[in-house]
């Protein structure tokens, strides 16, 4: 028996965190994606999508970007519509990274930090940070274009003690 699966297209992916105590620096956490080119799906990303910005065709948005985690739910937002990507990328990875500025902050610093992975309703995963108190940047999922062209999706939970920049460079690297 045969599937017709067509795997998935339109995702968000969306996060949130407890701001910081009263007269403490502000928490500033940023969902960063790496695009991947499928000669090199390891190798250096062919771009970066991350504070505000959006990928150069307009399939990757950062939509909601807070620097504070203040507001009611979740605070920051990226739409990948993956279905859309053009053929020459068959990787991207997602993490989320705390900016440095006003000392070393780690996620066992940010209470109730979430990140939600969802297409349309279905939630796909969510992620707590809870096991990775440590980190400073954590990559969470990463999504793959198959042999047919559809892209799939895989839990890829991984911290980093590294600054967003440095995040970046490593977020995609085989650490196998």
């Amino acid at each position: 028996m045969s599937s017709v699966n067509k795997g998935v297209g339109k995702v968000e992916v969306t996060l949130k965190w407890d701001p910081s105590p009263a007269g403490a620096p502000d928490h500033d956490l940023d969902i960063i994606a790496g695009v991947y080119r499928a000669e090199e799906p390891q190798g250096a990303p062919a771009y970066l999508v991350h504070f505000g910005s959006r990928s150069p065709d307009g399939t990757i948005t950062l939509n909601r970007d807070s620097r504070t985690g203040q507001g009611f739910g979740f605070d920051e937002a990226m739409t990948l519509e993956l279905d859309r990507l053009a053929p020459a990328y068959a990787r991207v990875v997602v993490g989320v990274a705390i900016q440095q500025s006003g000392g070393r902050r780690t996620f066992g610093d940010i209470t109730n930090a979430l990140v939600l992975v969802k297409e349309g309703y279905q939630e796909l995963d969510s992620y707590d940070f809870a096991d990775l108190g440590e980190a400073t940047a954590v990559t969470v999922v990463e999504f793959l274009r198959d042999g047919t062209g559809s892209w799939t999706w895989r839990r890829s939970v991984r911290g980093f003690d590294a600054d967003p920049q440095e995040f970046t460079a490593l977020m995609g690297a085989d650490h196998a």
